[in-house]
């Protein structure tokens, strides 16, 4: 039992349990808004994130609508556009004498590839870029921003009422679910799950790549002898870094979970972050391997609801790593301020606040 806050959760911990538990959702269930992060988020939001805090069958006819977007990852046209981005942001970076990797790199490409993907307008990216980080929490100012999200969305959603385009607001409007359209309240759902999900955790990843890349030099060799490696090494990255601690379940009855009794409503955290480092699944687990196969990582969680934007959070790194290993001869770090998560979470180091460093190029 761990507690965060003024609640005690059971910590599931093993990967052979976490995937079990992660396909078990009659016991383990998502269907509770607000509840499956970890800390719960009533007070950061006013919507369900949909299709995350969903069950069978709803969140298979929920994730049906939007699954289309997600996917596009996988469409060359797509993955030329993001590439061009990457492109653009390093010949920059590589013309200067140092950058801020956070904010100068990872945000404006985790940004603008996301604009990329829901085919939403490029004049949008400057708004999202300024939600910094993480956008309910933190801020150079530590504010709570979930309402002024809430806001942004909403209008973008009256924006494209009367006449829906071909972008993801607009196919929430034509969207329809069980023969009927939408709710504004489940548009909204999908909406801040798209806008949140995937942002803090592709930023961190981006991040600690650089970092790494930074302290280990040999890897760059390593990925630019041969390109294919790269496969490996970006799902080695996402296992290592874990960017989602943990999501929670909550069990609608009274269950025995290992050795431990969890009541009826009371939630259970399935730690994906724990499941990657299991030494009895990968040896040498706090060791970086980049040609790490086979590697079951759960970094996007397991079962009914592995993570509807791994496709994309997988074009972005492998992007990165691509043409890094291609451009990019060494990484000097100059400072870091990692990234650490909560008290509650022993201060887990995921990513970084602060990454000044600089590209040498290669010749």
């Amino acid at each position: 039992m761990q507690k965060f806050g003024d609640e005690e959760i059971c910590m599931i911990l093993r990967h052979p349990d976490v995937r079990k538990a992660a396909k078990d959702w009659q016991t383990f269930s998502s269907d509770y808004p607000f509840r499956v992060p970890i800390p719960s988020e009533e007070n950061l939001r006013t919507m369900r994130q949909i299709p995350l805090e969903t069950d069978p069958p709803e969140h298979a006819e929920y994730r049906e609508i939007v699954e289309p977007f997600f996917l596009r990852a996988k469409d060359p046209c797509v993955v030329a556009r993001v590439e061009a981005l990457l492109d653009g942001l390093l010949t920059e970076a590589l013309n200067r004498d140092s950058i801020e990797a956070v904010y100068d790199l990872a945000i404006p490409f985790q940004c603008g590839a996301l604009a990329i993907l829901l085919n939403v307008a490029e004049e949008e990216v400057a708004t999202w870029i300024g939600w910094d980080l993480n956008v309910f929490l933190g801020g150079k100012e530590g504010e709570h921003k979930g309402s002024a999200l809430e806001a942004y969305l909403n209008s973008m959603l009256d924006r494209s009422a009367e006449n829906p385009g071909d972008d993801f607001f607009g196919a929430l409007h034509k969207a329809k679910f069980r023969g009927r359209s939408l709710t504004r309240d489940e548009m909204m759902g999908f909406a801040i799950l798209t806008f949140s999900g995937g942002r803090d955790t592709v930023i961190h990843t981006c991040t600690a790549a650089l970092a790494y890349f930074g302290k280990n030099p040999a890897a760059l060799n390593f990925l630019r002898e041969d390109p294919k490696r790269i496969v490996l090494a970006v799902e080695e990255l996402f296992r290592i870094v874990s960017p989602l601690t943990h999501l929670g379940r909550v069990c609608p009855v009274k269950t025995g979970v290992l050795n431990e009794t969890v009541e009826a409503g009371d939630r259970v955290s399935l730690c994906w972050a724990s499941a990657n480092r299991d030494e009895t699944v990968f040896p040498a687990p706090d060791e970086v391997r980049l040609d790490r196969k086979p590697n079951p990582h759960v970094a996007f969680g397991a079962g009914t609801h592995l993570c509807i934007g791994a496709p994309h959070a997988r074009l972005l790194l492998r992007t990165l790593l691509l043409q890094c290993s291609q451009r990019v001869e060494s990484i000097t770090i100059f400072d870091e301020v990692p990234h650490r998560e909560s008290e509650d979470l022993m201060h887990r180091e995921v990513g970084y606040d602060s990454l000044t460093l600089k590209f040498h190029p290669l010749q």
